[in-house]
């Protein structure tokens, strides 16, 4: 009897003793993420080794491009320039801004004249047969539209991203002026033996759609890919983005810093004017990107 009434105790301790916890767990399971309402911030720097493929116009002066980052990098003042990306997000939407400057030089093995003229040639001795400042900023949102859950480490997450893309663009083409070359015919400014296509500061804004796809690979990976696509022509202007990023997460208290490393690919076709005030931006630029992002 002793020994029945010590097992009947037993196996009542044992319920009383597990029945808090199942009761925790299925609150938990129950109760949404502690921080689902919360801001989550990130800011990211990061390098774009870019490559450029394409044509320019300045003054009706045109001029094809082709180089890999090795080539630029030999003439360009500040190739890999300035470039980050801040993000805020809350709930299933968030804002996100993206900033780009550089300045590239080409040689004349990179660059070819399209339409010569008499007396005109594009200058070997110069710093740079052409060069290029190019500023760009990426303002928008981002909305989930669907979530799917692989498992307790394994999450893919499609959202909408929509926002405008700012452009702010110099070209300078550099020809040896030779005595028969009429260049005020083409209102081409003169300084010493050169002959200067200075496109001045050409700004326009391009409104922009897009998708981005987060797959999480495990608690610190991730791989997200982008593509959008703007301008539509609505001001001579047709634009596109084509990104896919790896990132590996490093978590500390209150904070995270990944290593980001991908590829980014943006074209551009942006023409106006005519004859000699014609403008003409028609490239591609792509290539490797890497970074770090800290996420809090």
């Amino acid at each position: 009897m002793k020994r029945e009434l010590a097992a009947a105790a037993l196996v009542l301790w044992g319920h009383l003793a597990a029945t808090p916890a199942r009761a925790d767990e299925a609150a938990a399971a129950n109760t949404p993420a502690a921080d689902s309402g919360a801001w989550r911030f990130q800011a990211a720097t990061y390098g774009w080794l870019m490559s450029v493929s394409g044509s320019t116009t300045s003054h009706g002066q045109t001029i094809d491009t082709n180089a890999s980052f090795i080539d630029l990098l030999q003439k360009s003042d500040s190739l890999i320039g300035f470039m980050a990306y801040l993000e805020a997000d809350k709930g299933p939407a968030g804002v996100y801004a993206d900033f780009v400057f550089t300045k590239m030089g080409f040689a004349t093995s990179q660059a070819a004249y399209r339409n010569p003229i008499a007396g005109l040639k594009l200058s070997a001795t110069a710093n740079a047969a052409l060069s290029l400042q190019m500023f760009v900023m990426e303002v928008g949102g981002v909305y989930e539209l669907a979530r799917w859950n692989g498992g307790a480490n394994n999450t893919t997450t499609l959202e909408a991203v929509g926002g405008f893309r700012y452009w702010n663009v110099n070209l300078t083409g550099t020809f040896d002026a030779l005595i028969t070359a009429d260049t005020t015919r083409f209102n081409l400014s003169r300084s010493g033996g050169f002959a200067l296509a200075d496109s001045g500061t050409t700004q326009w804004v391009d409104p922009l759609v897009g998708l981005r796809l987060r797959h999480q690979l495990a608690p610190n990976q991730m791989i997200t890919v982008r593509g959008d696509i703007g301008g539509f022509n609505l001001a001579n202007s047709l634009s596109w983005q084509a990104l896919a990023v790896y990132s590996y997460d490093w978590q500390f208290t209150g904070y995270q810093i990944a290593a980001l490393l991908g590829f980014r690919a943006l074209g551009v076709n942006y023409n106006t004017g005519s004859g000699a005030t014609a403008f003409g931006l028609n490239e591609v630029f792509y290539g490797p990107v890497v970074g770090a992002t800290f996420r809090f």
